[in-house]
C-alpha cells in the first residue's frame, strides 16, 4: 500500500515538472494521429500503403525521447499512458457525438446528405477496433522507443550530454519505436479488418518509420535544445528528489 502511495506521489511531481504545454501537445498528437489513422495515402502501388497519421505521429516520438533523456523511461512511459487515457475519453466523447441526431454541415449535397452524414459520423466516432488498435501499438510502441533510448544512451558513459549521445538515441529509438508502432497498428487494424496483405502490412511499417524518421530529424535539434535548457534551469528538482530519497530509505 505505501509502495502505491509513493508511486502516485511521485506521478503527480511528475505531472507538476514536466511542462504543461509539452503534455498538451502530447496529448493533442495523439487525438489528431487516431483522426488521420481514417485516411489513407493513395500512392499509386498495390504493395505499399500509409495513413495520414503519419503526419503527426512523429511528434509524439520527439517528445518522448525529450522527457526519457530528462526525466528517464519510467516518466516517459506513464506520461505515454496518461496521454492514452485522455485519447480514450475523448474517442468516446466523439463516439458520443456521433449518436446525437443531427446533420453535419458538409453533409448538404443533394440527394446524398444521409450517406454523408452517415460517414461523417463513423470517421468522427470511429470504430472500436481502430481505438483498440492504436490504443495498443502506442502504449507497446513508446515502451520499445522509451526504453531502448535510455538502454542506447548508458553506451555514451564518456559523454553522456553531447549531441552525438542524444540524436544517436533518438534516431535509433524512434526507428524502432515507430516500426513497432505501425507494424502493431497494421496487424491488428489493417490486416484483419482492412484486407492488407502481409507485405502491405510490412512494407507500410517501413516505409512509415522512414517518413517519420526524417520529420523528427528536421525538428530533433529542437528537442536537444529542451533538454539543455531543462538541464539549465533544474527543472524536475522536486521528481528528483523524491525519488532519491525513496532509494535512500
Amino acid at each position: 500500500m505505501k509502495r502505491i502511495k509513493n508511486e502516485i506521489i511521485e506521478f503527480k511531481l511528475l505531472l507538476k515538472e514536466v511542462p504543461t504545454i509539452l503534455i498538451i501537445g502530447f496529448i493533442a498528437a495523439i487525438i489528431v494521429m487516431n483522426i488521420l489513422a481514417n485516411k489513407s495515402i493513395n500512392l499509386g502501388v498495390s504493395w505499399l500503403a500509409l495513413d495520414c497519421g503519419i503526419i503527426v505521429s512523429w511528434v509524439t516520438f520527439l517528445i518522448m525521447d525529450v522527457v526519457v533523456k530528462h526525466f528517464g523511461p519510467k516518466a516517459a512511459t506513464e506520461i505515454s499512458i496518461l496521454a492514452i487515457v485522455c485519447s480514450l475519453v475523448i474517442s468516446l466523447i466523439f463516439y458520443l457525438a456521433s449518436l446525437i441526431p443531427g446533420t453535419w454541415g458538409e453533409s448538404y449535397v443533394s440527394g446524398s446528405e444521409d450517406i454523408i452524414n452517415g460517414a461523417l459520423n463513423n470517421t468522427i466516432g470511429s470504430t472500436w477496433y481502430v481505438i483498440l488498435g492504436s490504443a495498443t501499438a502506442f502504449i507497446v510502441s513508446s515502451i520499445v522507443n522509451n526504453f531502448s533510448n535510455y538502454g542506447i544512451g548508458l553506451l555514451f558513459k564518456k559523454n553522456p550530454n553531447s549531441k552525438l549521445a542524444y540524436f544517436s538515441r533518438s534516431y535509433i529509438s524512434t526507428c524502432l519505436g515507430q516500426f513497432v508502432d505501425n507494424l502493431t497498428f497494421a496487424l491488428i487494424v489493417s490486416h484483419f479488418f482492412f484486407g492488407w496483405s502481409m507485405l502491405q502490412c510490412i512494407t507500410c511499417s517501413l516505409t512509415g518509420m522512414v517518413v517519420e524518421l526524417l520529420c523528427e530529424a528536421i525538428f530533433s535539434y529542437f528537442g536537444y535544445k529542451i533538454t539543455k535548457r531543462w538541464e539549465k534551469e533544474n527543472i524536475g528538482l522536486a521528481y528528483f528528489g523524491f525519488k532519491n530519497n525513496l532509494r535512500s530509505s
